[in-house]
């Protein structure tokens, strides 16, 4: 379980602006974090299942 959440964040900091926080606001931040996440499964999900 350990190694599937260093993965996912390892996966995430490929985003250089979740890293470093440059969002005043929490909502702004939160929307970058869940288009990171929707990239991510983009990439990840075979082209025939797409």
């Amino acid at each position: 379980m350990r190694l599937v959440v260093e993965h996912t964040l390892a996966l995430l900091h490929r985003f250089r602006r979740l890293v470093t926080r440059w969002e005043r606001r929490a909502d702004l931040h939160h929307s970058f974090l869940d288009l990171a996440t929707i990239l991510i499964c983009w990439y990840r999900v075979p082209r025939r299942i797409r």
